[in-house]
């Protein structure tokens, strides 16, 4: 037994994990046994949906892609340790609009149904997550280019129209979630016109031990892998999504965009 203000030197000596011939920290063999499994199934699910596609109809391809990516969400979530709570209606058509914590926000919202993305041209150049985007049929975006986000109006309103649910992030980036930041309206316009079903999502995480601004948010200038390799040794993460009824019908999208935010602070609060 120690005694006060003296170092126990057996219970040193067997709880330093430097020490040659220690055993390898349970968190890092956790992390190891999560990125093989995450490579090695994500590497599988990319394998079915490139063999599955070709023989698939164009009309049905934007429901088959976010099925296949809904069902594999489910299995990461679980390989993660994940635990979702989910409360209000969950859409099943039409536009949601959500705040933007991290690249887990995509694994929550399509393990509850099959969505397609919106997302920024620069997620297509991510490791593994940007060729499972690719594959999911997410619609990427080019803000610098007027004539980009025309066609990704367009694009949008060909999966909606075929049943999807499309998820728009409105801020355009993340967030440590400490606000909900400004909504760019642009993309919220061909809900608005086709008077389809809008909804809008708040997304939080918990986490018994660490910081969830730091640890499970990704923004500023994080670098993916470290974070992600971060992220597997975490035992459990809590993940909270709410939804509120589908919104009326505002007379534009600026004071859409304002009621679609109004709706997710007090949902997060």
């Amino acid at each position: 037994m120690a005694v006060a203000g003296m170092a126990d030197p057996g219970r040193d000596k067997c709880s330093t994990p430097d020490r040659p011939g220690s055993p390898i920290p349970t968190t890092m063999l956790l992390a190891a046994l999560r990125a093989l499994a995450v490579a090695f199934f994500s590497l599988v699910a990319l394998a079915e949906i490139l063999i599955t596609v070709p023989f698939i109809q164009s009309l049905h391809r934007t429901n088959t892609r976010a099925r296949w990516l809904n069902r594999w969400c489910c299995f990461a979530l679980r390989v993660l340790g994940v635990r979702l709570k989910v409360t209000g209606p969950i859409p099943n058509r039409g536009l949601l609009v959500c705040n933007h914590l991290s690249y887990l926000d995509v694994l929550v919202l399509s393990s509850i149904a099959p969505c397609v993305f919106v997302a920024k041209r620069d997620v297509a150049g991510w490791p593994l997550f940007g060729w499972l985007a690719c594959a999911a049929g997410t619609i990427f975006v080019d803000r610098s280019s007027r004539l980009a986000a025309r066609r990704v109006v367009d694009s949008m309103r060909e999966a909606i129209e075929g049943g999807a649910v499309v998820v728009l992030f409105a801020e355009g980036t993340s967030s440590d979630g400490a606000t909900v930041l400004p909504f760019k309206s642009a993309l919220l316009e061909p809900a608005l016109q086709s008077r389809y079903c809008i909804t809008a999502g708040a997304i939080d995480y918990l986490l018994k031990d660490g910081s969830v601004a730091d640890e499970v948010c990704y923004w500023r200038d994080m670098a993916l892998v470290p974070h992600l390799l971060n992220l597997f040794t975490k035992p459990e993460i809590g993940a909270k999504l709410a939804f509120a009824p589908p919104i009326g019908r505002p007379r534009n999208r600026k004071e859409l965009s304002g009621a679609l935010r109004e709706q997710i602070v007090a949902m997060r609060q």
